[in-house]
């Protein structure tokens, strides 16, 4: 639509009228109102100082700050002539910006350095406009965009407004010093405003420019429509509880506890600040329980709730992951599986939401997890659960200590559960025994009670038993408190009627996270198990026979929609308290087999990514990690440590793939460490894995010493040209690539290619898109290209044949395809390849640092075809996943580097900002660049070349 039908055509939208509405609101003054649509231009405007500068006392510089209003106004002369030419040229329009500008300056003008401090914020709020080239007005005009220019348009009169209304309520100078700091203030937060808004403006000018040339521009598109369906979707969100937890039907009193939350949680007037409150106390005294009481009885006070089980980062990922499901954030498996991009998107719909809500980190013992899953900011409240006091200072800002019972309470809990009369003194006595001897503990006091109604004892019996239990548990205290010995005496009561099949399963449960232990991983993980013990696993009723058994006794629970067996963690400690060591190795043993089966074997063949495997591998990791926590805890020894040690290595493979590298890192460490024989293959890969995580951490030097190590190993128990010696010359190439060993890598590189030939190796392929990616090091372009096309599953080079198998590892070809276009100067294939390779990642990995090295190359490419508005973005989005990644800092100093650029032609502070974090960064990183240039080549070296 060109120009000229735009003023034929359009008329202005029910937007603009709200946005004038609010200027009148904000100005308070009728006939202001009336007067401002005087002056229709800025030509009207310099007229009118003219007359205004006669008046001044004899002040130079507030002359000269008037004299230079035209040049000053440039921008918001431009931003006019958009709105009337794209919106009916309604004169009102354009005549409430230059009307209350004049106005402004008319109030001003009585004190001249009042006078000079207007038209210095004049000039800055001019300053961060959008910008437009001389023939933007020319471009589609859709919803979105109008949309954006009305936010601005409005922020901008409606401060003119504010600082009319300023000067009428002060008319006098003295006064009016004294309120300025005030007004200044509110100058201040507009701009911030209006900076983020122009940033929207121009990033759906850029939008409109690339969706006019469709053709060249599709691939992007698709991308940036893919990002802001995400954000409509965090932004129309109804009214969602996630509480995964069910409430005790005999939950007792705390009322105090819960009035402590309330006061200081409970949403009151907007304060755009986090309200939070940490509950702490010892283990099994009902932190969690009093939560669930405050989100359920308080569902009305917020538009959302959500729980997270925060005792460990794989399980605070589980329930970010089904929180973003439930808000329609990740609604894709692989979106599913991308546990940093689920938190990320949580994380921005909380910030954003406007409406109040309540997070409750659960079981957050060790704080320091919390740091990547808090939120930043927002209009809502977190509530922690934890042992650790110090919470009420750190990340929280008050709390309340969770204590026993007193006999009183705890006595009406106790009568409570086993149903008997409360009011007759004989049952308050006894009751009152039983809970001093419990030490009031509320979980004490619960077990006791399904123990009492389950034998029908008499409350005079129970005592006796107790103490005769807690007689033969003294004997064997040794390192546990008084609390513990308290729970093990009401838990061995119980344990001591389980036999069969179910006192094996329960034997069992402190092997296994203990809030997830999946009936589908018993029965399929034991056939692997070769022992007649365990063979009731494998069998579905077997199996429900012993659960039905453990969950009448009340030891554990069971969520009968998918189930999921749940066991209390103070009942996890008291069985193995229990255990002999010998029958701790033989479990033990016994759950490494039965974990053991999701993971595929990594080591005796050359395989590439095992992507089919994940959603099992996903399931299994929580175990594994728990597992690995249990035996260092509990002193575990091994009966077979190479089991063992290939179970870690099987979790560190798929952690890796899946781009989770400090996990990845303390798992292949705990595999070297637990394997005896170093002269195997699975030690050979555990070393290998270390150096792969080396190298993606931008460590090449590092990772040549295990690469090399492996290598040798590997040919000594294989001979010279098996292809697993080919998969350790790969790697060891791979290294003198990123070091820049390029003639050696060359060499290595022909070496694993002939082997791979020579073997009929289905990895031929792999070796062939890592010589190309030498080869574009070496600024071979063509030749680069002409490798690439050897590889035999890209043997018809279309876009398509890079993603169709769901192999990340092709997305990596797809990048190295786009690059090698970057040094043929075809930019536009090197954008749609980039953006493809981009959009895959994503989708498949997540929001890691793939995806943030893919984040780069395309905002690059914008950059380099003037989309600067829309580069931005796309490093916004860099930015933000890199800081919630511990290995993110290279790609965020690089990603600031970028970011300065761009904004140091129109926005210098902001440049400079950014310009101090990535030099910071770098120096951080790498000291010895700390005095390099500031030039891209510079921070590229805080990266790999290439990120498979």
């Amino acid at each position: 639509m060109g120009a000229n039908e735009n003023k034929e055509k359009r008329t202005p939208s029910p937007l603009w009228h709200r946005a004038l509405e609010r200027y009148r609101d904000e100005l308070n003054q009728n006939d202001d109102y009336q007067s401002v649509t005087e002056i229709a231009s800025l030509e009207d405007l310099l007229s009118y100082t003219k007359i205004i500068e006669k008046s001044l006392p004899r002040d130079r510089n507030a002359v000269s700050s008037l004299q230079r209003l035209g040049p000053a106004l440039k921008f918001v002369d431009d931003f006019s002539a958009v709105i009337a030419v794209c919106f009916g040229a309604d004169a009102k329009l354009t005549a409430f910006v230059w009307g209350s500008i004049r106005l402004m300056l008319t109030l001003a003008s009585s004190a001249g350095d009042t006078l000079k401090n207007v038209l210095d914020m004049l000039e800055e709020l001019s300053l961060t406009l959008p910008r437009f080239r001389t023939y933007e007005t020319s471009l589609e005009m859709d919803r979105a965009l109008e949309s954006a220019l009305v936010d601005v348009y409005t922020e901008v009169i409606c401060f003119y407004a504010r600082c009319i209304h300023f000067f009428r309520s002060n008319p006098h100078v003295l006064l009016r010093r004294d309120a300025w700091a005030e007004f200044s203030d509110d100058f201040s937060r507009t701009l911030r405003r209006i900076r983020r808004l122009s940033a929207a403006v121009e990033t759906e000018v850029d939008f409109a420019r690339m969706k006019r040339d469709r053709g060249k521009y599709d691939e992007v598109i698709g991308l940036m429509e893919k990002f802001r369906e995400t954000r409509i979707q965090e932004d129309v969100v109804n009214r969602y509880h996630y509480i995964p937890s069910t409430l005790s039907p005999r939950f007792w009193g705390r009322e105090d506890a819960l009035n402590a939350i309330k006061e200081t949680l409970a949403p009151k007037q907007k304060t755009y600040q986090l309200r939070t409150f940490a509950l702490y106390g010892i283990g099994g005294v009902g932190k969690t329980q009093i939560a669930l009481q405050y989100a359920y009885h308080h569902k009305t006070l917020y538009k959302t709730i959500l729980w997270v089980t925060a005792d460990n980062v794989i399980n605070m990922g589980q329930s970010f992951r089904e929180i973003a499901k439930l808000l329609g954030l990740a609604q894709t498996e692989q979106e599913m599986q991308d546990t940093n991009g689920c938190m990320l998107k949580v994380k921005n719909w909380l910030t954003e939401a406007s409406d109040p809500w309540l997070l409750i980190f659960d079981n957050a013992d060790n704080l320091e997890i919390l740091r990547h899953a808090w939120p930043t900011n927002g209009e809502g409240s977190v509530l922690i659960t934890t042992r650790d006091a110090s919470a009420v200072h750190s990340p929280a800002s008050k709390g309340f200590h969770i204590q026993p019972f007193d006999d009183v309470d705890g006595s009406e809990v106790l009568l409570n559960l086993v149903g008997l009369d409360s009011a007759s003194a004989q049952n308050r006595e006894k009751a009152i025994a039983i809970t001093k001897a419990l030490g009031g503990l509320p979980l004490a006091l619960t077990q006791i009670g399904g123990f009492i109604v389950q034998r029908r004892l008499p409350l005079q019996n129970f005592l006796p038993l107790y103490e005769r239990n807690a007689a033969k548990i003294d004997a064997r205290k040794a390192g546990i408190s008084d609390y513990e010995h308290t729970l093990s005496t009401v838990w061995e009561m119980s344990m001591k009627r389980l036999e069969g099949n179910a006192y094996t399963l329960f034997s069992m449960l402190p092997y296994f996270q203990p809030d997830g232990i999946d009936e589908m991983l018993l029965v399929q993980g034991s056939s692997g198990v070769d022992h007649p013990a365990y063979e009731f696993l494998q069998d579905e009723m077997d199996l429900g026979d012993a659960e039905e058994v453990l969950l009448k006794t009340g030891l554990v629970g069971k969520n009968a929609e998918d189930a999921v067996l749940s066991v209390h963690r103070l009942i996890q400690s008291a069985i193995l308290r229990n255990q002999s060591q010998e029958i701790r190795r033989e479990i033990f043993d016994i759950v490494v087999r039965i974990l053991s089966w999701a993971f595929p074997d990594t080591w005796s063949q050359d395989v590439g990514h095992q992507f089919q495997s994940w959603a099992n591998c996903e399931k299994c990791l929580p175990h594994v990690n728990y597992l690995m926590i249990q035996r260092e805890k509990h002193n575990i020894t091994l009966a077979c440590s190479q089991g063992y040690g290939e179970l870690l290595l099987r979790c560190g493979w798929y952690l890796y793939e899946r781009e989770c590298y400090d996990i990845a890192r303390s798992m292949v460490d705990a595999a070297l460490d637990t394997f005896e024989d170093k002269n195997t293959l699975s030690y050979a890969s555990a070393v290998d894995l270390s150096g792969l995580l080396d190298l993606d951490m931008n460590n090449p030097e590092k990772a040549l010493i295990p690469f090399q190590e492996a290598y040798k190993i590997r040919k000594r128990l294989l001979g010279p040209l098996d292809g697993m010696i080919a998969s350790s010359l790969n790697n060891i190439a791979l290294a003198y690539t990123e070091i820049g060993y390029l003639d050696k890598a060359y060499v290595t590189h022909q070496e694993a290619i002939s082997i791979r030939l020579n073997t009929n190796s289905d990895r031929i392929g792999n070796s062939y898109s890592n010589m190309s990616s030498l080869l574009l090091r070496m600024c071979k372009p063509d030749e680069a290209e002409e490798m690439l096309k050897r590889c035999p599953s890209l043997k018809n080079f279309t876009d398509e044949t890079f993603i169709k198998t769901g192999n990340p590892r092709f997305s990596g070809d797809m990048v190295l395809l786009s690059r090698i276009r970057v040094q043929q100067e075809r930019l536009d294939e090197a954008l749609r390849l980039a953006s493809k390779a981009l959009a895959f990642r994503q989708r498949l990995l997540g929001n890691r640092l793939k995806t943030c090295d893919s984040l780069y190359d395309v905002a690059s490419l914008m950059q380099l075809h003037g989309n600067t508005a829309s580069a931005i973005e796309l490093l916004g989005q860099l930015v933000d996943i890199a800081s919630s990644v511990p290995e993110g800092k290279g790609q965020l100093a690089r990603a600031y580097f970028k970011l300065a650029i761009l904004h140091s032609e129109r926005r210098e502070d902001e440049s400079r900002a950014f310009k101090d974090m990535a030099e910071r960064l770098r120096a951080e990183l790498k000291p010895e660049l700390e005095r390099a240039p500031f030039v891209e080549d510079e921070f590229m070296k805080l990266c790999v070349w290439m990120l498979w």
